[in-house]
């Protein structure tokens, strides 16, 4: 993100003229800020442009204010130099450095609560733009309910874990990874740096229109008690891009994590991808696209070679076979396929379809091991999805497999069940698998403490049984 830049006051007395423009070229330096991110400043950029704005003072600090004022001789009339060198030398040390560190603690909090508000007012634009493709359907009413009663049942959990999210010393939160809107991700580090961590680089979920990275910090809490570094990758969604820019953004993600993540403790050799429902599609489609560039001659910023392995959870694989399900859940035809831009391109976005091309016999040789985990009582995306897409890449010789929670739900494997604490069958799977081969991880996860309960057993329940996944 490009930094704030404050205004330098002019001490020279200024015309009326230079008054103006003084006051335009501050306001234009004040927001300095990323435009495209943040859409007031376009507006206001916009205004500085076309000359409509009032006049208005310069921002000033109190010591460029007095500074100021005694140059002005007409005002107030001459003061000694001296007094003015006397005055900077009042300061201590000491408390020059208490003022400096309190200004960057409030210039990081502030620019904090300038991101958090800029997101805010980008979601809200978003979600009205989205009411217009939705209008006012029975079935997307009633999943709206359910989504509202589900997500209230799960508020207790929700909360602890939004305070661990914005507290943790260990979350590194918004690292900048490109130049487009919403290019960020988290970085959730273990509390022992001792040795460089396997890498989990994860893309969540949100039917391509509600993602966003803050929805892994569940998981990569958990798995940074493992001694395992995650970062959640965040990227544009429907309507602001289509599923080739979400794609271009998460292997645009994945390529700052294979570059930059050994400044943060992490193992450059032992990256995993991993997404969840939409984020599971988007990075399949992200490494099948990144094979054919190996493949063949295309310019690549990362390479397959750092993946040990593919993670998909609860995604979908063939789009083909998902269309009618979506639309009959209240994810329209007309949405669906706007997202993935057009049914001609329905293929080329259907990851099992697409590794059965014989033209790219070569780029699937290079598709890193893949392991599927989805719950058979899954109802957003059918378990069939994982095992058919396993069992293509298994006959086309990719080390594959899938592996089905019985009577687990889309958010059970997710949500509901690291949410109860204690064992989870998908979370020891997940971790038995990135720490194969390291015998030492292994015994700590073997004497592991239990992972306390967040929610009631009673509101897991309920949020069962009223989850619109």
């Amino acid at each position: 993100m490009t930094s704030e830049i404050l205004p330098i006051t002019n001490h020279q007395t200024p015309n009326a003229h230079s008054s103006s423009l003084s006051s335009s070229s501050a306001l234009t330096m004040l927001l300095k800020y990323d435009d495209e991110e943040n859409p007031y400043t376009s507006l206001l950029h916009s205004s500085l442009k076309n000359n409509n704005i009032m006049s208005i003072k310069p921002l000033l600090s109190r010591s460029s204010s007095f500074n100021s004022s005694i140059n002005n001789n007409d005002s107030i009339g001459a003061v000694p130099s001296f007094y003015q060198k006397t005055r900077r030398r009042v300061a201590s040390e000491d408390s020059l450095a208490y003022v400096s560190n309190s200004s960057s603690r409030g210039s990081s909090f502030g620019r904090d609560v300038r991101h958090v508000a800029s997101e805010t007012f980008l979601l809200t634009r978003l979600g009205l733009k989205m009411l217009t493709y939705l209008g006012v359907g029975y079935r997307w009413i009633t999943r709206f309910l359910a989504l509202g009663c589900y997500s209230l049942l799960l508020l207790p959990g929700f909360v602890q874990v939004g305070y661990h999210y914005f507290f943790s010393s260990e979350i590194r939160r918004s690292i900048v990874y490109g130049d487009k809107p919403r290019n960020r991700l988290d970085l959730f580090l273990p509390k022992n740096s001792d040795g460089p961590k396997p890498v989990v680089a994860f893309i969540t979920g949100g039917a391509w229109i509600i993602g966003y990275k803050a929805w892994g910090s569940l998981l990569g809490q958990q798995l940074s008690e493992r001694d395992i570094i995650v970062a959640c990758i965040d990227y544009r969604n429907f309507p602001q891009a289509t599923i080739s820019d979400m794609i271009d953004d998460a292997s645009q993600g994945i390529s700052f994590v294979c570059n930059n993540i050994a400044e943060y403790g992490g193992d450059p050799n032992r990256i995993y991808i991993m997404g969840q429902s939409a984020g599971a599609h988007i990075a399949a489609c992200t490494i099948l696209e990144q094979a054919i560039k190996e493949a063949g001659e295309g310019e690549c910023t990362w390479s397959l070679s750092q993946i040990k392995a593919y993670f998909g959870l609860s995604g979908g694989y063939n789009l083909f076979n998902l269309i009618d399900h979506f639309h009959s859940r209240g994810l329209y035809r007309s949405i669906f396929l706007s997202i993935m831009e057009g049914e001609e391109s329905i293929r080329r976005f259907s990851p099992e379809v697409v590794v059965q091309d014989p033209n790219i016999g070569n780029a699937v040789s290079l598709i890193p091991p893949t392991v599927l985990f989805h719950g058979t009582g899954d109802y957003s995306i059918p378990s069939d999805q994982s095992k058919s897409f396993a069992e293509t890449l298994k006959r086309l010789g990719v080390k594959a497999e899938s592996i089905l929670y019985e009577g687990k739900t889309h958010t059970d494997v997710f949500l509901q069940d690291p949410m109860r604490g204690g064992k989870d069958d998908m979370f020891d799977d997940l971790v038995a698998y990135i720490h194969a081969g390291d015998p030492e991880a292994l015994s700590r996860d073997a004497t592991a403490p239990p992972r306390r309960r967040l929610v009631p057993e009673f509101m897991l329940k309920l949020a069962h049984s009223v989850s619109p996944f």
